[in-house]
């Protein structure tokens, strides 16, 4: 099974940094743990070696060949139990040891010993060997060390053991480790923590770079503002050269749709002009497929140029409260005969990401549809939805759009009401326009008694 990497540069660095501060400091708690207790247990060893050279120094054979042990000023040897202990044994024909002498503190116990120990103490004659063991006299551990010599007047060599309790070493040992790795903890913590903030630090300008570029996105700047380290400032001239590449592609493209639209509108004037001072069967069927012509003409236009600005309009920024004020005056002066009210509602901060040409013909659309099939009432209510999205909702006290029928009314063309004026493109310009800009419409029933339509659309935060 594979990992996957972390999308996140600051986790990455962090989380990197992080590893090798632990990797590094168990190492250091485990070398420092183990030189205070090799160097513990080496001052033991010192203590062993001079007891053992004691015991060899009184050591000595009687002319009947018995080992006798003389005076050992270490009292702690003499006392029962003290902790500290020595012993001599000798070499047996099978190759094992057998025990002639001992200290008084082992009351008549043996310190213990491996089987392979004499092999040992032969590979490295006249030398220390030591070890530990967890079965002392009266149940303690012990540190213990080892050693054979050949002592005058006897060729068969000794073996000489001292014995040492090991408590307070191994409970100093254990706090040592403990106050170690205490401080290594907090070290590691407080170095994690001044990972974080040189990681946060040094990809700050990252940052500062990626807001500059979602200000542009949200249409609050044109370009890309601020001052980089060399290391990013290419980044951000790159991110400006194509945002003026983008810019010079949607001037291109909205004047290539421009000569279009003067080429072909032109003719088809001059079409219409020539068939209408003329009657005819002719005449008609040209002045209604120059007609369709010239829908279809503005209508292909219209949504090339929504889709240049929808696609390339950033840094485009419409206050939608701007846009609602100026049309509900407009549509309500249409309308002014027919007492239309026009309630609308829109944040101050709300704005609408893109141009206001398409905004203002979003809207003009619904609410001039809205004005001319309601009684008298249409309301507006506009509003921020989920994160960088907005919806408007436009409802009237009409008659509505039966349900089965909605889905038909965003055809382009479509008119629910033959004897009513218009050329039925009104919601499905709307629908293109609003697709252009990655939105949705949707259509309902509102509480007012007539149609309910439900916009979609980016917005601009901030």
């Amino acid at each position: 099974m594979r990992l996957r990497p972390s999308r996140s540069l600051t986790r990455r660095l962090i989380w990197l940094a992080a590893g090798w501060i632990c990797l590094a400091l168990i190492l250091t708690g485990l070398v420092l743990t183990s030189l205070f207790q090799e160097s513990a247990l080496r001052r033991l060893g010192s203590t062993l070696n001079d007891t053992i050279d004691e015991v060899v120094v009184a050591a000595t054979f009687t002319p009947e060949g018995h080992l006798f042990i003389g005076e050992i000023r270490d009292a702690r040897t003499e006392r029962l139990l003290s902790g500290k202990y020595w012993m001599v044994a000798e070499p047996t024909a099978d190759g094992s040891l057998e025990v002639v002498a001992g200290s008084e503190s082992l009351g008549g116990s043996q310190l213990t010993f491996s089987p392979d120990l004499l092999d040992r103490l032969q590979g490295a004659f006249g030398q220390t060997v030591s070890y530990s063991t967890d079965d002392g006299p009266k149940g303690e551990p012990l540190r213990i060390a080892a050693s054979i010599k050949t002592l005058p007047g006897r060729e068969t060599p000794i073996v000489f053991f001292a014995g040492v309790d090991r408590t307070d070493v191994d409970a100093d040992t254990r706090q040592f480790a403990t106050v170690t790795w205490l401080a290594l903890l907090m070290l590691g913590l407080g170095l994690v923590a001044a990972v974080f903030v040189q990681v946060r630090i040094g990809l700050r300008p990252l940052y500062d770079l990626d807001r500059a570029i979602a200000a542009v996105h949200l249409g609050r700047s044109n370009r890309v503002e601020g001052s980089y380290p060399r290391e990013i400032q290419p980044l951000a001239d790159q991110v400006n050269l194509l945002l003026d590449h983008s810019q010079e592609t949607v001037e291109r493209q909205r004047t290539h749709v421009g000569n279009l639209a003067h080429a072909l509108k032109t003719p088809l004037a001059v079409m219409l002009a020539e068939a209408g001072t003329k009657e005819g069967p002719l005449q008609d069927i040209v002045r209604r497929q120059a007609q369709v012509m010239r829908d279809q003409v503005e209508h292909h236009l219209r949504r090339a140029r929504a889709a240049a600005r929808a696609a390339h309009g950033l840094g485009e920024s419409t206050p939608v409260e701007e846009v609602l004020d100026e049309l509900a005056v407009m549509i309500e002066r249409v309308f002014e005969e027919k007492g239309v009210e026009i309630d609308w509602r829109a944040p101050e901060s709300l704005a609408f990401r893109g141009e206001r040409q398409d905004l203002q013909e979003i809207f003009g659309n619904l609410i001039e549809n809205a004005g001319k099939w309601c009684k008298r009432r249409v309301r507006v209510l506009a509003g921020p939805s989920v994160p960088g999205q907005m919806v408007v909702v436009v409802e009237d006290d009409g008659p509505g759009i039966p349900e089965e029928q909605r889905d038909a009314a965003l055809k382009r063309g479509t008119r629910m009401d033959e004897a009513t004026p218009g050329t039925g493109l009104g919601l499905s310009i709307v629908d293109e326009l609003v697709r252009a800009y990655g939105g949705r419409v949707t259509l309902g029933a509102s509480d007012l008694g007539g149609l309910k339509v439900v916009l979609e659309l980016p917005s601009s935060e901030g």
